[in-house]
């Protein structure tokens, strides 16, 4: 995973998230990660990552997630097994001189 990628997970999952967060992050985030991302009507968007589906929400007024759009792209991101501390982990597991792939 790239620098910018670590940075923009671990920034999702801070006690208290900046409200800077702009959408097209997550979504550069969510297909790195491997996800496929399907357009549904409206600014919803149909999300398949880890074998978990779920729906998220592209910011209606401006570019920026509020705090309730970090909130939900996170509980989603944790329903896949994307965290912080799994990334870690993974990372820490892998063989030495080989990053993880995600």
């Amino acid at each position: 995973m790239s620098h910018k990628h670590e940075k923009l997970l671990h920034a999702l999952f801070q006690d208290r998230p900046a409200g800077n967060i702009h959408w097209r992050e997550i979504e550069a985030l969510l297909h790195h990660l491997g996800a496929s991302v399907e357009s549904l009507s409206g600014a919803r968007l149909r999300v398949k990552l880890n074998g978990v589906e779920g729906v998220l929400h592209r910011p209606h007024h401006g570019n920026t997630l509020d705090r309730s759009g970090i909130q939900h792209v996170r509980e989603y991101l944790a329903h896949a097994r994307v965290t912080p501390a799994l990334y870690e982990a993974s990372r820490q597991a892998a063989p030495e001189g080989r990053k993880p792939s995600s």
